[in-house]
């Protein structure tokens, strides 16, 4: 199997497995990394991490030379097979966690930018560099990378190609962190268990209405953020983690 998944103390890990080929994402791939976030949807998993393996590469991008010779219905439905992949990592109910070690170029950096999170080590590598090859970013990199880090920034590194470093990546928010260490797995579940402790109820609840004063106006956000608010109040969760304040305990969540 090119792609891994364990469920390991409540984090989701998946690692891409084809170290020869710097982890490129064939259709293969993206079909097996499709299937594991499903399987992490399913678990009962509160944090997901995504790795790659060996020193060199958290992924390289597409495998180039599938791409060759395909007939325009087919290439259409290659970036609908990337962009709904993507898209259910995107949807997790839990935070995600990219770990960037090595190169993350065209898709690879893709699948990163899926991710709630990014982390790379002082190696990394990473840029859209498609333009090079005369196509454009197929499985979501025009959309993401400007919600991230801006339009005008996005459009210097998909038009120029350029590949940026960790401490460029991390000043511009394309990162969180630059995190040390030789073990990606270890490092992406350090990151992600500041999030493993709460309420999946309130930690969903939360997330959603981030994401969502991206697309609304501030009094339609507030609206939603309103909505979301009351919904987290009626939770069983909710009704521990004020109880357990008042009588000075931890609280004991069970995403109910």
């Amino acid at each position: 199997m090119s792609v891994t998944l364990k469920i390991i103390d409540g984090i989701a890990q998946v690692g891409l497995n084809r170290p020869e080929a710097l982890n490129a994402l064939s259709f293969s791939v993206l079909v097996e990394l499709s299937a594991a976030f499903d399987e992490a949807a399913r678990s009962d998993a509160r944090a997901l991490v995504v790795t790659g393996s060996g020193s060199k590469a958290f992924c390289a991008g597409a495998d180039i030379k599938e791409l060759l010779g395909r007939s325009l219905i087919a290439q259409r439905e290659d970036a609908a097979l990337g962009q709904a992949t993507f898209a259910k990592l995107d949807a997790l109910p839990v935070p995600s966690i990219a770990v960037i070690s090595g190169y993350a170029f065209g898709g690879g950096l893709e699948l990163a930018m899926a991710c709630t999170f990014r982390i790379a080590t002082p190696s990394a590598k990473m840029g859209l560099p498609e333009i090079k090859l005369g196509l454009i970013p197929g499985y979501g990199g025009t959309q993401r990378l400007p919600r991230l880090i801006g339009q005008a920034r996005a459009l210097e590194l998909v038009l120029s190609g350029k590949a940026i470093d960790a401490a460029e990546a991390e000043r511009i928010g394309l990162v969180n962190r630059i995190v040390e260490g030789d073990d990606p797995m270890a490092l992406g579940c350090e990151f992600a268990n500041q999030f493993t402790r709460y309420s999946r109820c309130a930690s969903l609840f939360a997330r959603e209405a981030v994401l969502r004063a991206a697309e609304v106006s501030l009094s339609d956000g507030l609206k939603i953020e309103a909505d979301l608010s009351t919904l987290a109040y009626q939770t069983a969760d909710a009704v521990e983690g004020m109880t357990a304040f008042v009588e000075k305990r931890k609280p004991a969540f069970k995403d109910e």
